[in-house]
């Protein structure tokens, strides 16, 4: 058996959590010479079975739809009943490996809207404008076309497009500019982001760029000491000061130690883990606190303004789709992967993705477009969704709420830090939410109904013509988390932070927390990329460069 590593108990900083922002602020710290501590409760992602599946991109679909091989990757979550939601429990996906959840997401790269950041500057949070964290993005990726006034070259995440779409894919291009008037976009992480195009992903010769790959495995920063297996409990404050961590080290019989921060101490837990060790440490709300016998050191409102985003999926018979959603067919891409082979393993599973306006919309598109050249299993069949797809070629159309008005709270369930905390999302309380998916639910219909198909579409296999833009209970059956969930954390300037807009946490010296829990509002679009960004940002804040 190999001899387990020694692991240290003190640096300068010590970062909770290795996922997006964890590992870049980790990454970028150690990189200025600092001595940097980054705990990961899950495995490593560079050894055996971890070390395959979140390396090769197209592994993502069975690491989610495959329950067994999802045990060993993922925390296990799931949320309260969703009244709004057909009362469903549903799946909150989070990656218990190094990396993260950027070690089993779907690796679509998408910065947002430039118009959410002002949004944040506009609210008090210097240093959060589109310009502003334009220079972090630009540093944190390394985009196939190179650098220009938006897009970066040379950093640690390598984006690329995916080079052979299937023909199904470009007719839903074509179709979406053509039925709803949009441009078909060259880069929508530019300075426009407003209509579809081909998807850009963390995706580079076949390798997913997750937080770790590109900030840790690559990086290699001399002073950055990445311990695994090891659950964050409590943090250790003396005297109005974080000071530490106290872990269990589960990957060595359960030990339990203390790990000394002699700077600050970086909690990046994600919008589950984040808010969960705050408050087990006595930071927030105190009434809730108290039910647990828990001191509070800090009256804080952790756990509020829980939002995330939507979608509403739709699969159809297409001619011009050539994947199928077969254990064969997957069988043997996997096969003439292994001997170098060309397949969709390399890619991402999704391949197109837009951003569009429903009649609601304001100053920005309200409805993101995802499209996947395969079968989606009908979460409407129940067993969250993990029953077998549809095996005949299909293209999944996902009509995506990407700024929820409704809003949930996280709250402990218990004060053992191993018991999952209450997940409460409140989906689809507020009735503007419903109208939007149901609006972007006919225009996947419409785009798939137009000419560009050729008559490439046979069938909307599910739903299915009985589920009509009027019929919201069928699609609060429906709907699914798309795994974005933020804002456990907010950051502001007024009663309702919980972090000021240099990230540090209200009344705790030596104390930050970096991820997306941090985010005031949600971002239009996927949160994984605005996570590098955050990540980023707090090395500039801590570093002073900012």
């Amino acid at each position: 058996m190999a001899k387990r590593p020694t692991y240290s108990n003190e640096a300068d900083y010590v970062v909770v959590g290795s996922g997006s922002s964890g590992a870049a602020v980790a990454g970028r710290l150690a990189q200025s010479g600092a001595s940097v501590i980054m705990l990961e409760a899950g495995k490593s992602d560079n050894k055996g079975m971890h070390g395959y599946f979140t390396r090769k991109p197209g592994m993502v679909a069975p690491m989610h739809f495959e329950e067994r091989l999802e045990r060993g990757f993922d925390w296990g979550y799931k949320s309260t009943p969703q009244v709004g939601a057909a009362n469903r429990e549903m799946l909150v996906t989070r990656g218990r490996v190094l990396g993260g959840s950027s070690s089993v997401n779907g690796m679509v790269y998408v910065r947002g809207n430039r118009a959410n950041y002002d949004s944040w500057a506009a609210e008090g949070n210097t240093g959060w404008s589109a310009d502003e964290v334009n220079a972090a993005y630009k540093r944190s990726e390394d985009f196939e076309g190179g650098e220009n006034a938006y897009r970066g070259a040379g950093g640690p995440i390598k984006v690329t497009r995916n080079k052979a779409p299937q023909e199904g894919t470009l007719q839903f291009i074509q179709a979406t500019s053509d039925a709803l008037g949009v441009k078909v976009l060259d880069d929508y992480n530019a300075a426009e982001q407003e209509g579809i195009s081909v998807m850009q992903e963390n995706v580079k010769d076949g390798v997913r760029y997750s937080s770790t790959r590109g900030y840790v495995h690559d990086l290699a920063p001399r002073t950055l000491e990445v311990q695994t297996q090891v659950l964050a409990t409590k943090l250790v404050i003396e005297g109005g000061r974080a000071v530490g961590v106290q872990v269990i080290d589960q990957g060595r019989g359960g030990v339990t130690r203390t790990i000394r921060a002699g700077k600050e101490v970086i909690v990046s837990g994600g919008f589950v883990n984040s808010p969960q060790l705050l408050m087990l440490s006595g930071i927030g709300p105190a009434d809730h606190l108290a039910g647990f016998g828990i001191d509070c050191i800090a009256d804080l409102p952790v756990g509020d303004n829980l939002h995330d985003h939507l979608f509403h999926p739709l699969s159809f018979h297409v001619t011009t789709i050539e994947n199928k959603s077969t254990p064969g067919f997957f069988v043997k891409g996997m096969a003439k992967n292994l001997m170098g082979k060309e397949t969709f393993l390399n890619h991402s599973i999704f391949e197109s993705v837009g951003f569009v306006r429903s009649s609601r919309a304001t100053n920005v598109p309200d409805i993101q477009l995802h499209a996947i050249p395969w079968s989606y299993p009908d979460p409407g069949a129940g067993d969250h969704g993990k029953q077998k797809p549809d095996p005949r070629p299909s293209l999944g159309v996902f009509a995506t709420l990407i700024y929820p008005k409704s809003r949930g709270t996280l709250r402990l369930a218990s004060a053992d830090p191993t018991v999952a905390p209450l997940i409460d999302y409140g989906y689809l309380n507020e009735p503007d939410d419903l109208e939007v998916l149901a609006e972007g639910t006919e225009m996947a219909r419409a785009i798939m109904a137009n000419a560009a198909f050729g008559g490439a579409v046979k069938e909307e296999i599910y739903p299915g013509a009985n589920v009509r833009k009027d019929n919201a209970e069928a699609i609060r059956r429906r709907v699914v988390s798309v795994m974005h969930a933020v804002g456990t954390c907010r950051m502001g300037v007024d009663e309702r932070a919980v972090v000021g807009p240099d990230l540090k946490v209200r009344g705790i010296e030596g104390l930050r927390v970096a991820d997306a829990s941090i985010m005031p509002s949600i971002t239009g679009g996927n949160t994984n990329a605005p996570c590098y960004m955050i990540g980023e940002r707090a090395s500039d804040f801590i570093l002073g460069t900012a």
